[in-house]
């Protein structure tokens, strides 16, 4: 028990230790932002954008992408054979605006995300593939700053931010929201930085020459985004990752508990597959395959984590045990609470970063919903590990409504 409390300890720190990242120092924060764009237009893109039984939200998105400030993109809108609403719109969008849209069917028996993705890559033309979600809120003079980053870094992937923005949706909603923040704002440079990362399943720019010599996608993996990530960490690609609230693509938090408990067990058990696949076991340095095996079976501690110490915590309280025992059992409690701290503060931040009110009723959620939200995530990582074990991985679709769209983007300011 003491050394369990330990280790779950240590990991509780490492893990608040990474997610601090971007705020350590005032420059370190500057330096996670898009630079300034030139207002050159060089690099051109194929933004590829699944839909499946999207047709609710799917006009906004690709309205907004037309709107783009960049010269040269096309859409590629991916719809199912057996999902006539959804390509009904995406067929009219298409007649819309001809010289910009094309709608790409996909025939797969078994559908999913990645092989919708490879299915629309053979039609790709532009220079770098950018992927977005059908429900995407995204920012007109995103890819002017994209177009930017890729000429002045010499990257080969650039991944922008991404923000759940509907906080006041539900009681869990505020920690989803605040997962992304952390994670996009702050989490994701550390990644870059040490040359291993997981991407985020969209706001991703690839080369095209890069992204063919991959073979695009894992078209049975339940976390392509991050498969994509790692295999191209392996490969020695160089990602830079950029944030700036101002200009990140907006989405909404899972509308009902069952789709939460769903899209977190598809990333969990695709956090999973990855593991298991092996492929950050070709990283060149040490330090990067203990960061990716941390990465890949993080989900799955915080979660043991989250489920075993308010049951330690009784047992030490309640039980018989020898005193130093009962006091171990709470050392993990240290640095959970100043997690919580760092929520509050972030919280805070997130409020000022989007210009969104945030009440004292919103800490109290925070702090209240903490301990029902790690058993949801615990309940996730169970399932996804039971999923895995009985070869179950079809792909549970996350419905859509726009609820992220009631609250209008922030202006452009100086980047």
């Amino acid at each position: 028990m003491i050394v369990v409390s330990v280790l779950l300890a240590v990991f509780a720190a490492v893990t608040l230790w990474w997610t601090m990242h971007a705020w350590r120092t005032p420059e370190m924060l500057a330096a996670t932002r898009f630079a300034a764009p030139d207002g050159d237009h060089r690099i051109t893109f194929s933004l590829l954008l699944p839909a499946r039984h999207e047709q609710a939200v799917l006009e906004h998105t690709v309205n907004r992408l037309v709107r783009s400030s960049h010269q040269g993109f096309e859409i590629i809108i991916i719809v199912g054979h057996d999902d006539p609403e959804t390509a009904e719109v995406a067929h009219r969008l298409a007649a819309s605006a001809p010289d910009r849209v094309l709608v790409v069917t996909d025939h797969n028996e078994q559908k999913n995300k990645p092989r919708a993705l490879n299915t629309a890559l053979p039609y790709v033309r532009g220079d770098v593939v950018g992927v977005f979600d059908a429900e995407d809120e995204v920012h007109p003079s995103l890819l002017e700053h994209v177009d930017h980053a890729f000429r002045s870094t010499g990257a080969d992937v650039v991944q922008g931010g991404v923000q759940l923005i509907n906080f006041h949706s539900s009681w869990y909603s505020l920690h989803n929201c605040l997962e992304y923040f952390f994670w996009f704002r702050s989490r994701l440079h550390l990644h870059a930085q040490k040359g291993f990362i997981p991407l985020g399943g969209n706001t991703v720019f690839v080369r095209t020459e890069v992204l063919r010599r991959a073979n695009g996608w894992d078209g049975t993996c339940l976390a392509e985004d991050c498969d994509l990530g790692v295999r191209l960490s392996s490969r020695g690609a160089k990602v830079v990752v950029a944030y700036d609230s101002a200009l990140v693509t907006r989405e909404e938090t899972p509308g009902t508990l069952r789709s939460l408990l769903k899209q977190r067990t598809r990333w969990n058990q695709g956090f999973l597959q990855v593991l298991r696949k092996g492929e950050w076991r070709r990283l060149p340095r040490f330090r990067q395959r203990m960061l990716a095996r941390y990465t890949l079976t993080g989900p799955f501690v915080q979660a043991f984590s989250g489920a075993v110490i308010p049951v330690g915590a009784g047992v030490a309280l309640w039980g018989h045990v020898p005193i130093a025992v009962a006091m171990a059992t709470f050392v993990p409690l240290v640095p959970m609470a100043a997690n919580v701290v760092f929520q509050a503060v972030g919280l805070r931040d997130f409020g000022k970063e989007y210009n969104l009110r945030i009440r004292w009723h919103h800490y109290a959620r925070l702090l209240l919903s903490a301990f029902p939200y790690a058993v949801i995530l615990s309940a996730a990582a169970l399932r996804a590990v039971y999923r895995e074990y009985t070869g179950r991985r079809d792909w549970e679709l996350t419905a859509h409504v726009g609820a992220h769209l009631t609250t209008p983007p922030a202006k452009v300011g100086v980047v």
